[in-house]
């Protein structure tokens, strides 16, 4: 009975060690070194557009048929507004009655040359005669010609009252009102094309070493990355730019700001994984062999664990905590 007993004690105190669960990490412990980390430091970023329309006015006049406001959505070729000059229409009714005058002095002309060339076959009026009706039919007609031409010009000035898109986007900022008089060449709305970016400020001891193709990490939880895609060579305001482009950025609003980590050097730290540690009381411990639980500093958090600024010591080994 007692034989029997002792070998069912030691089958499951065998079982129960093949299923204890694993922690991932050495029974030996984890002993505490320094690395070299990254040295992140908190910036804002500010979304940007990568390019940035204006649909102009082609002509002067007064706005009407004004179809959009800020945050509208835009396709390429869109009439978004329509620029009415009234001088325009009162020289094109000026320019068809002159055309009509016209073509009735070409009937005119036309007549008189058919008629002078009836007599000039009878001998009854000379050649300088009939060449001066050709010459009169010639001088009309180009004038007729020149007429057309020129209320073609001021139709096509009427087409170009229509404001266009000149690109896909959204629309940021409407610079005029219906009804508004504006000139030539001003602006009437804004356009953000799509693709968004970061643009980041460093202060310029920072030139060194930001670089393209950096890493940067949006927002604390530091679940999405980006690149740093152009610096750019001339300082403003004492301030290194900087372009990041992240995979779907989003809808943002243009010029919303973004807290970003990005790499500005190196330095010597500890790192220690993050099963080592535990809070208790609002403290953060450490099990460290032979001395016990030791109050420890904690930093940053990175995918190889979290950073230990003060309580551990080089050569200190770690216990996983224990488990109630």
């Amino acid at each position: 009975m007692n034989t029997s007993y002792k070998w069912h004690l030691a089958l499951v105190l065998a079982l129960g060690g093949l299923w204890a669960p694993s922690n991932g990490h050495a029974q030996s412990g984890f002993t505490v070194e320094k690395v070299m980390v990254e040295d992140m430091k908190a910036v804002f970023a500010t979304v940007e557009t990568a390019d940035v329309l204006t649909a102009r006015a082609r002509i002067g006049g007064t706005v009407s048929g004004l179809s959009v406001d800020e945050g509208a959505k835009v396709k390429k070729g869109q009439v978004i507004a329509t620029v009415v000059d009234a001088k325009l229409r009162l020289s094109m009714d000026a320019l068809d009655a002159r055309i009509d005058s016209l073509k009735s002095q070409v009937k005119l002309a036309d007549t008189a040359l058919g008629r002078d060339r009836k007599l000039k076959k009878s001998g009854i009026i000379a050649q300088k005669r009939l060449d001066e009706a050709q010459t009169n039919l010639d001088v009309v007609t180009r004038e007729l010609k020149a007429l057309k031409a020129e209320r073609a010009v001021i139709s096509e000035q009427q087409s170009e009252g229509a404001v266009v898109v000149p690109g896909a986007g959204r629309v940021i900022k409407v610079h005029a009102t219906s009804g508004a008089v504006i000139m030539p060449g001003e602006a009437v709305a804004t356009i953000a094309a799509k693709g968004f970016i970061l643009r980041l400020a460093l202060p310029e001891r920072h030139a060194r070493t930001i670089r393209v193709g950096a890493a940067i990490t949006i927002g604390a939880d530091g679940k999405r990355i980006g690149y740093v895609q152009q610096v750019y060579p001339e300082m403003q305001q004492g301030r290194v730019v900087a372009d990041v482009t992240v995979d779907d950025l989003g809808d943002f609003f243009v010029g919303e700001r973004l807290s970003v980590y990005i790499a500005t050097g190196t330095r010597e730290t500890i790192i220690v994984p993050s099963d080592y540690l535990f809070i208790r009381y609002g403290l953060v411990f450490a099990m460290v062999k032979g001395e016990g639980e030791v109050v420890v500093q904690t930093g940053l958090k990175n995918i190889k664990g979290t950073e230990v600024l003060s309580g551990l010591r080089v050569g200190d080994v770690l216990a996983l905590p224990e488990t109630n």
